[in-house]
Order: structure tokens, then C-alpha cells, then sequence
């Protein structure tokens, strides 16, 4: 999996990129075909930080999480938590719309 971490207007520390390493190396437990993440961290406004994580899958599947705060740390983490959610539903999603259809009954069978 490729891990890419870039800064705007801040430094990226080695604490930083190890921070957002390990939790976002936690995502393709939720969907497994994920290949690459993006982190952007963007320090900009007014000392608060913005952290975007994009997540891209097969299939030009692309999922993002953004968090705006004052802590960068607490920015990824629930940047992380957002991307969780989002790719638990669609891998749910997924798996639900693989097996729909073949067990109903038809209207006749289940009258008898």
C-alpha cells in the first residue's frame, strides 16, 4: 500500500508522519482493496490545522475524511474515524447486494 503524508504552511515532524502511519495503516481492515492514502495536513488558518485523508481503492473507488481543529494529532484520529465509518458502510453495502435476491419465495410458494 502507498503511503503519501504532504504539509501547506507547516512542517511534517517524523512524530506526525508516525502518528498518521499507524492509523491509517489500520484502514484496509475495513475495505481490503484499498492501495493508497493521501494525508494532507494544512496549517494554515489562523493556527488551527486542517488534515485531509483520501483513500483510493480499486476500481477508482475514492473515499475522504477531513478534520479541522487545533490539534493536529486529534485531527488525524478523527479524519481516521470518519474514513472507518465510511468504508464499513460500503464494504456492508457490498456484501449485502452480493447475496440479495435469490432467498425470497415466490408469491405462490409461500401461500401453500
Amino acid at each position: 500500500m502507498l503511503f503519501t503524508i504532504s504539509g501547506k504552511h507547516i512542517e511534517i515532524t517524523e512524530a506526525i508522519r508516525a502518528h498518521a502511519e499507524e492509523k491509517t495503516s489500520k484502514l484496509p481492515k475495513y475495505y481490503n482493496s484499498i492501495n493508497q492514502i493521501e494525508v494532507i495536513v494544512d496549517g494554515s488558518q489562523g493556527g488551527g490545522t486542517s488534515v485531509e485523508i483520501i483513500a483510493r481503492a480499486e476500481h477508482s473507488k475514492v473515499f475522504v475524511g477531513t478534520e479541522t481543529g487545533e490539534d493536529t494529532y486529534r485531527c488525524i484520529d478523527m479524519a481516521v474515524h470518519k474514513l472507518e465509518r465510511q468504508l464499513r458502510k460500503t464494504k456492508s453495502k457490498e456484501r449485502d447486494n452480493k447475496h440479495s435476491g435469490s432467498h425470497s419465495a415466490s408469491p405462490s410458494e409461500s401461500a401453500e
